[in-house]
C-alpha cells in the first residue's frame, strides 16, 4: 500500500478517535507524575514543540488552547518567528512540526531525507497576504502588478511607502513569488518587526501601505485598539487568463471561491520519527473540530466541516 494513503487512513482513525480518547485522557491525568508522561509522550499527551509562522499565531494559539483544554496531558509550546528563521529553526532540529505557508523545498527536504525521515504534510486551512490603509487615504484598492514593480524599485508615481511586516516573513515571499523577484530595493519599502507594528504604523500614518497575513487582519478586528482607523483594500483579480479584472476585498467568500488572488494555504509540516503528539495535533487541525475553529474564526477550512441534520416525523 502507498505509505502516503496508508497515513491518511491512520490520520483518519486517529481524528474519528479523538473524543473517545480525550475522556480517557483526562481520567489518566490523575495517575503517574507529570515527568513521566513527558518522558512518554504518544499521540494525546507528552510535550510538543511547534515553530509557528508569526502571521498565523492568532488561528494556531486558538487551537492548542482548545487541543490542551480537551488533552491535559498534552503540553504544547509554540515558537513563533517569520518564516524564514523558522524553517530554519525547523532545519536545525529546534523542533519536529511547524505550521507555515509553503512545503519545504527539494534541497530543505534533503536534510530529512538523510536521517530516513517521511514528512507528514497536511492542508489545514487557507490565509491570505491582505494589504491596509489608514481611512484618512482616497484609496479603495490596489493592483498586485503595481506593488511588484515598488518592490523592483520602479517609479509608478505613488504617493505612499509599502511597509512590511518582516522581511524574512511570508507574506513578503509571497510577493516575491509572484514577481519572480531575487531581491527587493530599499525605495518606496518601510520594514517593521512584526504585524502588530504595521497595523500601529497604518493606524497613525496615512503614507502607507501595510502587508499583513489574513489572519493577522481577523485579529486585528477583534482586539486592535485602533481597528477603526485602518481597512483593507481590494485587489484586482489580474494574475491569471481567468481573472475577471474585477477588485475583490478578502473575506471568507472570496478566498474560498478563488477571487481573491493572494489566497495561500496553510500546512502542518510534521517531521516526527514516530506516532507522537505531532500526529494526535495534525489529527485534531485536520479533524472535525480543528476545522470548525477555522470556520468560525473566518479563515477558510482546508475541508469543510459537516453538519448535522435532525430529521422529525412530525412536525411539531
Amino acid at each position: 500500500m502507498n505509505k502516503k494513503v496508508s497515513f491518511r487512513i491512520i490520520m483518519m482513525a486517529v481524528a474519528t478517535s479523538l473524543a473517545v480518547f480525550a475522556s480517557c485522557s483526562n481520567r489518566s491525568s490523575k495517575d503517574g507524575s507529570d515527568e513521566e508522561k513527558a518522558k512518554h509522550g504518544d499521540i494525546l499527551n507528552g510535550r510538543l514543540s511547534v515553530i509557528v509562522d508569526e502571521t498565523l499565531l492568532p488561528i494556531i494559539e486558538e487551537q492548542v488552547d482548545v487541543f490542551q483544554n480537551s488533552y491535559k496531558d498534552s503540553k504544547i509550546e509554540l515558537v513563533s518567528a517569520p518564516e524564514v528563521k523558522g524553517i530554519n529553526l525547523l532545519l536545525q532540529d529546534r523542533a519536529k512540526t511547524a505550521i507555515m505557508t509553503r512545503k519545504l523545498s527539494a534541497s530543505e527536504e534533503e536534510y530529512f531525507k538523510k536521517k530516513s525521515i517521511s514528512p507528514k504534510v497536511f492542508q489545514i486551512a487557507t490565509d491570505a497576504v491582505v494589504f491596509i490603509s489608514n481611512t484618512g487615504r482616497a484609496d479603495t484598492s490596489i493592483t498586485v502588478e503595481n506593488v511588484v514593480k515598488i518592490l523592483k524599485g520602479e517609479n509608478i508615481g505613488q504617493n505612499y511607502s509599502l511597509i512590511l511586516d518582516n522581511v524574512n516573513s511570508s507574506t513578503l515571499r509571497q510577493l516575491k513569488d509572484i514577481g519572480k523577484i531575487e531581491k527587493i530595493s530599499g525605495k518606496g519599502l518601510k520594514a517593521m518587526e512584526n504585524g502588530e507594528e504595521v497595523l500601529s504604523y497604518v493606524a497613525e500614518h496615512t503614507d502607507g501601505i501595510g502587508i499583513i497575513s489574513y489572519d493577522q487582519w481577523l485579529n486585528a478586528k477583534r482586539s486592535f485598539q485602533n481597528k477603526d482607523k485602518i481597512r483593507t483594500l481590494s485587489v484586482q483579480n489580474s494574475l491569471t487568463k481567468e481573472g475577471d479584472n474585477k477588485f475583490y476585498l478578502p473575506n471568507q467568500s472570496t478566498l474560498a471561491e478563488g477571487l481573491y488572488v493572494l489566497s495561500r494555504p496553510v500546512y502542518i509540516l510534521n517531521y516526527q520519527p514516530d506516532m507522537g503528539l505531532g500526529v494526535g495535533f495534525s489529527a485534531f487541525l485536520t479533524g472535525d473540530r480543528g476545522q470548525r475553529i477555522m470556520l468560525k474564526a473566518d479563515l477558510v477550512p482546508a475541508t469543510m466541516p459537516g453538519r448535522e441534520i435532525i430529521i422529525r416525523d412530525k412536525v411539531e
